[in-house]
């Protein structure tokens, strides 16, 4: 395989990646064993609503409404809106209750859960604050609606399929590692975003068929495979971030030079800053105490006219909604109030940045920029994730 002049320059730092996988393409894939006893595929259990009172069900087709048991209590009309809601031991849909309540639609029809469509069939489990509805559905189509929802389906497809790699191996992470008895993910930014069939598109479709049960392993496992937007330039080590060490979670040199969220610039008054800083007063100075390797903050001394504190990158990002803790703080002077001169004391600050997201793991606009050139999803993915192995899960 040969790489077109302008590709090779683009990759340069990538090279000794694919050179040293030992020509990788031309290697089978490893299975990787995964237990789902009496059926085919692998179902996924989705948390949509937790903990509510009540919630509006449907579905497309008519429905058989099932107990914990799998006994059927009745139909349920299709295009026909229901309310299912919490009895405090138990839950309620229509005139049957249960200590669970399953909803399976006929045919190809879908389930409505709140004020979306989505594929699978619907679970209603009582708990201790009210009422939580789960999203029964298999994993391959619960990624349709994952890749609409975290990358744009107008992407190009090696982008795409990149992503569902990431995508259905972080899923299977977090079922193995954080799921419960009751559900396997959630359906947010905490784990990754699952809004149902409305995000879903026929490029979506097709990157996730082009890499169906394709993941992402280290040691056998799944790895914790976290995505962002944009790092700025160079991915982070995990552990100057958030967590212990990862091998496959290493900083690469990212590929998203020219994306909208490449560079970015951000001024807060200092009026603004203290009401969004608390426990210091009006904000006279922000010095960082450490930095990342990549200039990502870590922690930030800020001193203010009533004390100071020092605060940590993640939380002060999230504290002002800037797009990543990547970025430098220049001061702002403003005239003195006695003299025509500049005051000492700072008007406000510029946040002069990069990138957006934690930068570890997949750059979803290096993914983009990558696939543009002609480079394929699986060098893309093993860029991203260094000593991870592509391997495809076997369900028995």
């Amino acid at each position: 395989m040969k790489l077109a002049p302008t590709q090779n320059r683009l990759l340069s730092p990538l090279k000794p990646l694919w050179e040293s996988r030992h020509q990788w393409w031309l290697i089978a894939l490893m299975w990787l064993m995964m237990v789902a006893p009496a059926q085919a595929s692998l179902l996924l259990r989705v948390a949509i609503k937790q903990d509510v009172s009540e919630v509006t069900i449907g579905s497309s087709t008519p429905a058989t409404v099932l107990d914990s048991a799998g006994q059927s209590l009745g139909q349920l009309n299709g295009m026909e809106a229901s309310l299912a809601r919490s009895t405090g031991s138990g839950v309620a849909l229509g005139g049957w209750q249960g200590n669970q309540i399953v909803i399976e639609p006929s045919g190809d029809g879908y389930v409505y859960i709140g004020d979306r469509w989505y594929r699978g069939n619907t679970v209603l489990v009582p708990t201790s604050g009210g009422l939580t509805v789960i999203n029964q559905v298999d994993l391959e189509e619960y990624l349709y609606s994952v890749l609409g929802a975290e990358m744009s389906p107008s992407w190009p497809q090696e982008a795409l399929k990149a992503q569902a790699v990431a995508a259905r191996t972080y899923a299977l992470y977090q079922r193995q590692k954080r799921g419960n008895s009751l559900y396997d993910v959630g359906n947010d930014t905490y784990w990754q975003v699952y809004q149902g069939v409305e995000k879903e598109a026929n490029t979506t479709h097709a990157a996730v068929q082009a890499t169906a049960g394709q993941v992402l392993v280290y040691n056998g496992e799944p790895i914790e495979a976290v995505f962002h937007s944009s790092s700025g330039g160079h991915t982070e080590n995990v552990e100057d971030v958030w967590m212990e060490p990862r091998p496959y979670l290493r900083g690469v040199p990212d590929h998203d030079a020219g994306s909208p969220v490449y560079q970015w610039t951000e001024t807060f008054t200092s009026s603004q800053l203290s009401s969004r800083i608390s426990g210091v007063g009006n904000v006279l100075s922000m010095r960082p105490e450490r930095t990342s390797p990549h200039g990502r903050i870590q922690s930030m001394l800020i001193v203010g006219d009533a004390g100071q504190r020092t605060i940590d990158g993640e939380e002060l990002r999230q504290a002002l909604n800037l797009r990543s803790a990547r970025f430098t703080v220049v001061p702002q002077q403003g005239p003195s109030a006695s003299k025509n001169t500049l005051s000492n004391t700072p008007t406000g600050f510029t946040f002069q940045g990069r990138g957006f997201g934690h930068g570890i793991g997949l750059s979803q606009w290096g993914a983009y920029n990558l696939a543009s050139q002609g480079v394929n999803y699986q060098q893309i993915v093993l860029h991203y994730y260094q000593n991870a192995t592509l391997a495809k899960i076997r369900v028995e």
